[in-house]
């Protein structure tokens, strides 16, 4: 048995495939799919979805910055802020992506509330692509 793997980013669809298990980042921590997996959906964080072919060998790993996974028995939809291979990553642009995003939360109003969990996220985000990025 496999999962049918879609993940879709805002510009384009990614990838579609049968996989045999998947990793994906979400907010409560890493969350393993196999064939069979109860039904839910779940936000992510942003990190890295590492992808099995035979739910041992990791064949490809993407970062994603956020969004939502679908999980049902048989599939896995991911629905991703933004997604980027992670050989494709760059390190100096990863280290510019954490430099803006302490800026914001420096300058972020620290009575609203919203502001606050916007530029949180975006900054936890950015640190996880630098070390996706240091980690290829």
């Amino acid at each position: 048995m496999a999962v049918a793997l879609e993940i879709v980013s805002p510009e384009k669809l990614l990838m579609a495939a049968d996989v045999g298990m998947v990793v994906v980042p979400a907010t409560e921590g890493n969350l393993g799919v196999l064939p069979g997996h109860s039904p839910m959906i779940a936000t992510l964080r942003g990190g890295v979805i590492d992808i099995y072919a035979d739910g041992k060998t990791i064949s490809s790993r993407l970062f994603v910055a956020g969004g939502f996974a679908e999980i049902t028995g048989e599939r896995c939809t991911v629905l991703a802020d933004e997604a980027v291979p992670v050989a494709e990553l760059s390190r100096a642009a990863a280290e510019a992506r954490v430099a803006a995003a302490e800026a914001a939360w420096t300058a972020a109003d620290k009575m609203d509330i919203a502001a606050i969990d916007i530029a949180l996220d975006k900054l936890q985000a950015a640190r996880a692509m630098l070390d996706a990025a240091q980690a290829a």
